[in-house]
């Protein structure tokens, strides 16, 4: 799936889908992701950590 990037203040964001967060199990309002770069690739996983402003 290709995806643009998003202008967001200074910086760039990825929008996600629903399909996408369901595969990885992530609930927006409570989950963190972790992401990592290797080889040129992005990875993207649902992190151990929870989110705190909540």
């Amino acid at each position: 799936m290709d995806r643009k990037l998003i202008r967001s203040g200074n910086g760039w964001c990825i929008y996600m889908n629903n399909t996408i967060i369901d595969l990885l199990g992530l609930n927006p309002e409570t989950d963190l992701i972790k992401y990592t770069v290797e080889n040129d690739k992005l990875i993207i996983s649902k992190s151990n950590k929870k989110r705190i402003d909540k």
